[in-house]
């Protein structure tokens, strides 16, 4: 969940969102090393003037500065393309959920199991538990199991919304008409918590999200208390 004071990204809980922190590390670390470079070229400029000649004045100084960009692009871009394959890579899933983006609230489908389908709202601040998340909580969490494929429909029934958990690395919108889905594997148990992240209306701020991550066995138990 979101933290005060925190600079990084939130613990992964899926391997998706795990090679999306290393590629984050990855592009800082080349940034860092740019802006150090440029940083100290700079300051060079008005303390050295042989410094200054080579830069301004030698053809082999542009061809250095041209190509290496091109090689830094290169290291920036293949990890790129792999990652961006990776999350548009859609794997047989075993367990498939139908996200519905409302104005402000969102609707849950279990595809694979019959009569399984359930609204989501924010528990309001005055029936929020003392243990409770504040505009983060809702009322019915949608529970998936853990080590396991799954496969999210996301949809909008009225404006364009987006389905987002960080900790998941999922962020798709909910556009009305069309059919997005992602695919992910949670990797570890409990509560991971997302909210819309398209501008939607007047209480856009007041539509989260809450997946609840669960042992197999526990999973089957709590599809079955829901279908009786």
């Amino acid at each position: 969940m979101p933290t005060w004071s925190t600079l990084g990204l939130q613990d992964s809980a899926s391997p998706l969102m795990e090679q999306l922190i290393f590629f984050h590390d990855h592009a800082m670390l080349v940034l860092v090393m740019i802006t150090t470079l440029i940083a100290y070229i700079m300051s060079s400029l008005f303390f050295n003037k042989l410094t200054n000649r080579f830069l301004l004045e030698g053809q082999t100084i542009e061809i250095i500065w041209t190509i290496v960009p091109a090689i830094i692009l290169i290291f920036i871009a293949l990890p790129s393309l792999r990652l961006l394959y990776l999350l548009d890579e859609v794997n047989n899933p075993m367990v498939t959920l139908k996200a519905i983006g409302h104005q402000w609230y969102w609707s849950y489908q279990y595809s694979d199991f019959s009569e399984l389908s359930f609204d989501s709202y924010m528990i309001p601040t005055s029936d929020l538990d003392p243990s409770g998340f504040r505009l983060l909580d809702v009322d019915n969490r949608a529970i998936l199991p853990m080590n396991t494929q799954i496969r999210v429909l996301i949809t909008g029934a009225d404006v364009i919304h987006s389905w987002t958990v960080p900790a998941l690395g999922v962020k798709a919108d909910a556009i009305p008409g069309r059919l997005n889905q992602v695919s992910f594997n949670i990797s570890r148990p409990g509560l991971f918590f997302g909210q819309c992240s398209e501008i939607c209306g007047a209480n856009h701020s007041f539509m989260p999200i809450v997946v609840e991550s669960s042992s197999t066995p526990d999973f089957l138990k709590w599809v079955t208390s829901e279908e009786v």
